[in-house]
């Protein structure tokens, strides 16, 4: 049996490390969040090679005196905690003792530090753990680390490390998070000596939302305000109005005391908020504050401080979903007196039907939209929810009537009554619909034939981080299909060619979607990805305003019963019943 002994601190503070430094934007929030705390007003942050080789972030703070610095890379050192009961009631951000050791212990790490009143600053050079060298320097008052080759004595760390445009891709995203939580805070990120992300001081919210994810996404955010002061809680920011969605939840952002965090409590209370208002699937662009006393939530759950724990979920889950329950009805009873405007013509559905496009197209009414604002300037187009479809073929193709089919009625602008030979069937038109739909797409895919159209007016496409950097990994996978996307400045992107059976109107929408599909499943899972693909596609192709008339359910009928597998939608669902003539005779007891 080994001899039991203790660990060196050299080799505590590596193991420290990785409970705290994950990956390199680990790092990087570590290190921003004491720039925070030392009141700082102004941060830059710069990084290459995805942080794995440098990292450097300066502030403006209050600086630390030279003993104040050579014990801040002791472990378990901190200015923010005394004695336990400290940790019921932490109000700081980089609270957590074991960062700048764990870090110094993993990397060549150098810290330079003066304080206002000193006439000299301090610089500390530590490698591995191992301190080389403590000097005097020149600097203006705050702080500046510099972290390079990170994990290089650590190599069973670095080869987990994801590729650099990755690593890259969660700096950025974490950055803007951080600056979203601090609006009054002067930030800039660069990388490999590129400026990425620049936002001055921002005197709102939406001023600072609008720097990070663009003016049109703010054009489509309600406020929300509400306080409950016997209960200690208040509920700030923007939220989504009705009906404006993304496929993934990283616009759903919410903060407690100006802290990023992963809350499920907080995330279901707003989606049960849009229960009804957003369709289903989608998750609304939000960006929520919390403020609570901080002996009600405990922020130490987690190791990198990820996630966070209420002492009453219930309490707070209630809170959150009635403050923004209220500000979605107090927008809608807005809206519902607004007069429309009298320019907007009523347009009568296209009375035309195909085989693959057996139902009448409704134009996209025109909008009023107030114009957009991005940096590069791009064309402003108002986008529609919903997936839409390009206008039918020639009635020459369209399909058959089935022989022994007669539609005898339509329900409800979704089911239709078939009298057969054999019985009576009851069709679900929408699944139909997108039956026929999801076929003809694959079909195209597996020929190769899948016709295109080029877009007069690209569409302007504005991605975070992660999603292009996506995007640019999938590129050629997405011009295989029929998309041609443009680069136009950073994480900005015009769309000039899409396939033929996408609608321009739902181009923006449906290409979010597939590169969040692509992030999840990745072009390597080959048909599967492209049974998904079509999927995405026809959810909701069809609506129930799009009402057909008797001659067109038999057309899409027909067109349904030519499918490799007409019984059931893309889902699963059945697209429909029949209870056959001897049925009839069984349940009326006979002739």
């Amino acid at each position: 049996m080994s001899t039991i002994r203790i660990l060196s601190d050299r080799v505590a503070n590596q193991i420290a490390a990785g409970e705290v430094i994950e990956r390199p934007v680990a790092v990087v929030k570590e290190l921003v969040e004491n720039s925070i705390d030392a009141g700082a007003t102004r941060v830059e942050v710069e990084f290459r090679e995805g942080g794995k080789s440098y990292i450097r972030v300066e502030d403006n703070g209050c600086g630390m005196a030279p003993d104040a610095a050579l014990l801040s890379l002791e472990r378990h050192a901190t200015s923010k905690i005394r004695e336990t009961a400290d940790l019921d009631t932490i109000a700081s951000f980089g609270f957590r003792g074991e960062a700048l050791p764990s870090i110094a212990s993993v990397s060549r790490f150098v810290l330079r530090t003066r304080e206002a009143g000193s006439e000299h600053g301090t610089e500390i050079t530590v490698n591995g753990g191992k301190l080389l060298d403590r000097k005097d320097c020149g600097m203006p008052v705050g702080t500046v680390i510099e972290v390079a080759q990170l994990f290089n004595a650590v190599p069973a760390r670095r080869k987990f490390l994801k590729a650099t445009s990755t690593e890259t891709a969660h700096i950025t995203y974490n950055c803007r998070l951080i600056a979203l939580a601090h609006p009054k805070l002067a930030f800039r990120l660069t990388e490999n000596g590129r400026v990425v992300f620049q936002s001055p001081a921002c005197q709102t919210l939406g001023d600072r939302i609008g720097e990070i994810w663009g003016r049109r996404l703010v054009d489509d955010l309600i406020p929300v305000d509400a306080e409950d002061a016997e209960k200690g809680l208040r509920l700030t920011g923007l939220a989504a109005k009705p009906g404006v969605g993304r496929s993934t939840r990283r616009e759903l952002v919410t903060m407690v005391n100006r802290r990023p965090v992963d809350s499920r409590t907080l995330g279901f209370a707003v989606l049960d908020a849009y229960h009804g208002r957003i369709q289903k699937g989608r998750y609304p662009p939000t960006f929520l504050f919390l403020e609570i006393d901080s002996r009600a939530v405990d922020v130490n759950v987690h190791p990198a401080k990820r996630e966070v724990r209420f002492r009453n979920e219930g309490e707070v889950r209630r809170f959150v979903l009635e403050a923004v329950t209220h500000a979605l009805q107090q927008f809608e009873g807005v809206k519902a007196v607004t007069p429309k405007p009298a320019a907007i013509p009523q347009i009568e559905p296209i009375p035309q039907v195909s085989p693959i496009l057996p139902k009448p197209i409704l134009p996209v009414k025109p909008t009023a939209t107030k114009p957009a604002t991005v940096r590069p300037t791009l064309p402003a187009v108002k986008l529609p929810e919903k997936t839409l479809v390009p206008a039918p073929p020639a009635p020459e193709k369209m399909a058959p009537k089935p022989k022994d089919w007669e539609c005898l009625r339509l329900f409800k602008k979704r089911l239709a009554l078939f009298e057969t030979r054999r019985g009576l069937v009851l069709l679900d038109l929408r699944r139909a619909d997108q039956r026929v739909r999801f076929e003809r797409i694959l079909a195209e895919r597996e020929a190769g034939k899948a016709p295109r159209q080029s877009l007069l007016l690209p569409v302007p496409l504005e991605l975070e981080p992660l999603a292009a950097e996506a995007l640019e990994r999938h590129k050629k996978f997405l011009r295989e299909q029929g998309f041609e996307i443009e680069a136009f400045g950073r994480n900005f992107y015009r769309v000039e060619t899409i396939p033929a059976w996408l609608a321009m109107e739902a181009a923006e929408n449906f290409i979010r979607d597939l590169i969040d599909l692509l992030r999840q499943r990745g072009k390597s899972a080959g048909a599967v990805i492209w049974e998904e693909v079509a999927q995405l596609a026809v959810k909701d192709s069809y609506r129930s305003g799009d009402a057909l008339n008797l001659t067109q359910a038999e057309a899409l009928v027909g067109a349904l019963l030519a499918c490799g597998n007409p019984h059931t939608a893309p889902d699963g669902k059945p697209t429909f019943t029949e209870v056959s003539w001897k049925e009839w005779d069984r349940r009326l007891g006979g002739e």
